[in-house]
């Protein structure tokens, strides 16, 4: 199109991807992946991300990369309290010692594929399933990770990084697909993001993930550790 004399621009959600590419001109947003224009809801502020695009065409040539000025303030959903009677313990201290956070998760996980079972069977529908693992080869996947009983960054002709990122997807799945059974109040994205990052053993499983990955030299595993496991807008609670 740039060559047929007509000029593009568009909005990036991963900085680091842009830069690589270096398209004619692009417009960071910091916000999260699925969102390229802020909350829903929220007509002027997305009006405005349209308007920041846009007023690349400005530029005659590029490649042009500008940052979006604003960070989209996070939607204020209702409150809903869990109904889902599984004794989750909130992230209160730091977990120092690793075969504790194990025992935790494998034990929090469990109760929580029984209601995930529940909710199968009353759907008769689950998108769980990308990594092709099963529940217990994901938990052994992190353990071993986490512990350094994985050698190399591949397994069985596959990525580690693809590997870790759908087990975690799938694990994601599991919990919001749980919660979904329980009595009440139904939950939007929202509310179930904040839960399961802010308070459940999971979360701070995958952040183990997360922070193994970072120690590789390969640019994938770097990336994964980076963007690809916890939403940037939920890395906050796990600074050190």
């Amino acid at each position: 199109m740039e060559s047929a004399g007509i000029a593009t621009t568009q909005i990036s959600l991963i900085r680091e991807h842009t830069e690589i590419i270096k398209p004619p001109r692009a417009l960071w947003v910091s916000f999260p992946l699925g969102r390229p224009l802020g909350n829903p809801q929220d007509p002027k502020f997305q009006r405005d991300v349209i308007k920041h695009a846009l007023s690349l065409l400005e530029y005659s040539t590029g490649p042009v990369l500008e940052d979006y000025p604003h960070d989209a303030v996070e939607s204020k959903s209702v409150q809903v309290q869990m109904a889902c009677p599984v004794n989750f313990a909130a992230q209160t201290g730091e977990l120092t010692n690793q075969d504790d956070l194990f025992l935790k998760f494998r034990n929090e996980y469990s109760s929580m594929q029984t209601w995930h079972n529940l909710a199968c069977e009353k759907r008769n529908l689950s998108i769980l399933g990308v990594s092709s693992l099963t529940p217990d080869e994901i938990g052994d996947l992190f353990c071993n990770f986490i512990s350094g009983n994985i050698e190399g960054t591949s397994i069985g002709g596959k990525q580690l990084s693809d590997i870790l990122r759908m087990a975690s997807e799938d694990l994601k799945t599991c919990y919001f697909e749980g919660l979904s059974a329980q009595p009440g109040e139904s939950m939007d994205g929202t509310v179930f993001t904040n839960w399961f990052w802010g308070e459940t053993h999971a979360a701070i499983l995958i952040n183990e993930v997360r922070k193994t990955c970072l120690q590789y030299a390969e640019n994938d595993m770097i990336l994964a550790g980076k963007l690809l496991l916890i939403p940037r807008s939920q890395l906050y609670r796990f600074n050190e």
